[in-house]
């Protein structure tokens, strides 16, 4: 025979079958919690093991080193560097390629591969097609995600040109490559798969195209987990310094390595913020219904000690109690935590270009989720169990004794004649109740403010956009060139039909110190007081670019720890390398990348190169566009034309497709909290007033009068919450800012007055809603069986 449960167990199952609303909505709220914490687990080790494995599979190199032009033979003297254990070397040049129904020549990076192996660094995954023959130099392989952006495929071909020549390729494969999970045009940091490509081809014609024969123009290596990498990096520049190097840096600073680490920075922000609040909620909400109980069942309490039990098992009973809605709560967080991280690396994949999906949760998280689950649920309910433990039988049996109201508020003459006596019991449980009703009005607020932080955080990088595409780049494209040519280009641009305005501006690669803190980066040099680029301040009002200084990021300041008046020094990675000391004059508000500028014409003097520049700012006239681009294709020494329109769609796509999808889950779960936390209020409300309710419509009260003594609570918790959650929702949103913000990209710090408002109308909503739940569980009351329970 199966053994009979024990006569507390069926009490359980019984307690958990009649409170069976607000225990699912509790659960709920716990399985939020855990389902956030599980999904940006599985999201951070989806993309790291997935990361990992690629760049293991593929090879990808530890360190880079660009130089002007060096001879092969220096690949065998790096090898000897302590730490080194492979070299490659290979020919990485700028290229433009020319599709027949696009009027703007597309940039690319053109990449050799060996003729007759595979390389020993940055191998390819082939999509589709085939390798290189060496027997052919018009073969090229096309990055993957740019050929489906423009429907190419294997079998077509596409015009190239390099350094100034043009020549027609024969595409044989597609491929994707662990060096351009993220891939953006030169100068860029948006990705855009339509505006940018990755061209490979066979050593022997980069070689001819770009007059390096027996010569490499890039060095990539891998070195050993026990390497010493400043040492590398600093023998590897010494190494190639004759040659024109550029500065070597390791994969962190690689840019498609970059977003992703940044990414991942971000989900770790979300992950230890969103959980500890969702299961602080309903810790909450356990407290009141543990409180509840106990002081419901105060009879069978003193009954069941009458019978021998012992406080210890009539407090494990109310325990197990706690414990199966947490452990409940938890299990159903872990299984849709699973489901979202699947789901939301699904998306990832498609926005990272991963060949393969390594999905994988730690098992440890299963273990904390439930852990944590369990201890701020038992954190809820184990204060309230010590009444159990002081409870004696004869105590416990007898109804408690009316609470001593004597001395609180009481209505004048005046207010009594102003209030019905309805709203004047709605009001007195309110002010002889204050911490409950303080603490249902901050746990509505906290919902609240969940709301008001995500559709803030949605509405800055829509400010971010605006401000960057409208305030601070006012042109319509920029014209780079393939190296630093004289000023004397500019007339030759603003002598082009169809543009109005021409402003140049030089970029120089650098890495930028103070102390011990350094970031690689570069100088922009702008003219003193631009108005196609302009640096503005916090306010967005346009700076001067000051000749006797460099302007800095916020961004930059906050990395490098310096302040306006100390000394940076630019350590300068191309022409004769020098090594610049200029004071920090004036701090600049950016909001793609870590600009630092100069004045171009002191930043040329202090590069000894004066009158050069690296491209030139465009506004122009929007009906000559397709025949001045079409100019723009025949000049030798362009490297790219970017257009302002197009980096704009790129920058929206990739704040709705990465962060973006955080974004909007956590918005839909911030709704859900809200309606968890005011759904449950109002049950409580209903279990702990019902007989009073039943008692008021005896004496003659409506049923809707009598809904009006229990809901009238409900609204004024509400409204009180409303001002509260929006100041809840003011910090959070800045905590937030801070946290989605990179040095690649920023987000104002703004709290939009419309997140307010739709914050509010979702929290009205979920009260009404909650409210027309309970008003038929009120209209449904059984009269005798109510009165007949003793309080």
């Amino acid at each position: 025979m199966a053994s009979r449960l024990p006569p507390l167990d069926h009490k359980l199952l019984r307690d958990l079958w009649r409170m069976r609303g607000q225990a699912s909505a509790i659960a709920m709220v716990i399985a939020l919690g855990v389902l956030t914490l599980v999904m940006m687990d599985g999201l951070i080790n989806s993309l790291d093991q997935t990361r990992q494995a690629y760049y293991e599979r593929y090879r990808l190199a530890d360190v880079f080193a660009p130089v002007k032009r060096a001879p092969e033979h220096l690949l065998k003297d790096m090898m000897q560097i302590p730490g080194v254990s492979s070299v490659e070397g290979r020919i990485d040049g700028a290229a433009l390629i020319d599709l027949p129904d696009l009027p703007v020549p597309i940039r690319a990076e053109a990449l050799s591969l060996p003729d007759f192996r595979a390389p020993r660094l940055n191998d390819i995954y082939l999509t589709s097609g085939r390798r290189l023959d060496p027997a052919h130099d018009d073969e090229v392989i096309l990055l993957n995600d740019f050929a489906n952006a423009h429907h190419l495929k294997p079998g077509d071909r596409i015009t190239v040109t390099m350094n100034g020549a043009r020549k027609k390729f024969r595409i044989v494969g597609l491929a994707q490559s662990p060096e351009f999970l993220f891939s953006a045009p030169p100068g860029e940091l948006m990705p855009d798969d339509a505006r940018f490509a990755v061209l490979w081809m066979n050593r022997r014609t980069l070689e001819a195209a770009f007059d390096l024969k027996g010569a490499f123009n890039e060095a990539l290596l891998s070195i050993s987990r026990d390497a010493n990498l400043p040492y590398v990096l600093d023998a590897i520049d010494r190494m190639l310094d004759p040659y024109g190097g550029l500065g070597s840096y390791s994969v962190a600073d690689q840019i498609s390595n970059r977003f992703i680490h940044e990414e991942v920075k971000q989900l770790r922000l979300s992950g230890n913020i969103i959980p500890p609040i969702f299961l602080a909620v309903a810790a909450f909400l356990l407290n009141i219904v543990i409180s509840r109980m106990v002081q419901s069942e105060r009879e069978q309490i003193g009954l069941l000690k009458a019978f021998g039990y012992t406080s210890y098992e009539i407090g494990l009973h109310y325990f197990k109690f706690i414990l199966s809605i947490a452990i409940g709560g938890a299990i159903l967080g872990c299984i849709l935590g699973i489901y979202a991280g699947r789901l939301l690396t699904g998306v990832y994949l498609i926005y990272y270009k991963f060949p393969f999906l390594i999905f994988q949760l730690n098992p440890r998280v299963f273990l904390v989720g439930i852990t944590v689950s369990i201890l701020a649920a038992s954190a809820g309910g184990l204060f309230v169990l010590r009444k159990v433990f002081a409870l004696t039988p004869a105590v416990a049996m007898r109804p408690p004794a009316p609470a001593d109201y004597s001395r609180s508020f009481t209505f004048g003459k005046r207010l009594k004649a102003i209030l019905d006596q309805p709203f004047r019991m709605v009001l007195r449980r309110l002010m002889r109740q204050p911490l409950r009703a303080g603490i249902a009005v901050v746990g509505i607020a906290a919902g609240m403010a969940l709301s008001v932080s995500m559709l803030s955080i949605m509405g800055s990088f829509d400010r971010a956009a605006a401000l960057n595409f409208d305030v601070i780049d006012r042109s319509d494209a920029n014209v780079t060139f393939i190296e630093p040519y004289a000023d004397k280009t500019i007339f030759d641009l603003k002598r082009m039909k169809g543009v109005f305005a021409v402003e140049p501006f030089r970029n120089v690669a650098a890495v930028l110190r103070h102390g011990p803190y350094s970031y690689r980066s570069g100088i922009e040099g702008l003219i003193s007081a631009p108005s196609l680029k302009r640096a503005v301040d916090a306010d967005a009002k346009e700076i001067y670019i000051n000749p006797n200084g460099v302007t800095l990021s916020q961004s930059l300041v906050d990395i490098l720890h310096i302040k306006p008046g100390e000394i940076l020094t630019i350590e300068v990675h191309e022409g004769r390398r020098p090594v610049l000391e200029e004071p920090v004059v004036a701090i600049t508000s950016s909001l793609l990348g870590s600009p630092a500028y100069m004045e171009i014409g002191a930043l040329d003097r202090a590069l000894k190169e004066p009158g050069r520049v690296s491209g030139a700012y465009l506004k122009i006239d929007p009906s000559q566009g397709a025949a001045l681009y079409s100019a723009l294709k025949e000049m030798p020494s362009v490297a790219g034309v970017s257009l302002k329109s197009e980096a704009r769609v790129a920058f929206q796509k990739m704040i709705d497709q990465s962060a973006g999808a955080i974004r909007y889950i956590m918005t839909i779960i911030a709704g859900i909290i809200t309606f968890g936390v005011i759904y449950n209020s109002a049950r409580i409300a209903f279990a702990e007033r019902q007989r009073d309710l039943a008692s008021l419509r005896v004496i003659g009260f409506t049923r809707g009068e009598a809904a009006f003594v229990l809901l009238g609570e409900l609204v004024i918790i509400t409204l009180l919450a409303l001002p509260l959650g929006s100041l809840f929702g003011y910090y959070l949103s800045l905590a937030m800012s801070l946290g989605f913000s990179t040095d690649l990209y920023q987000v104002p710090a703004y709290v939009i007055p419309e997140s307010y408002g739709i914050a509010a109308l979702a929290v009205l909503a979920a009260s009404a809603i909650s409210g027309w739940i309970v008003k038929r569980d009120i209209d449904r009351i059984d009269l005798v069986s109510t009165l007949k329970t003793r309080d």
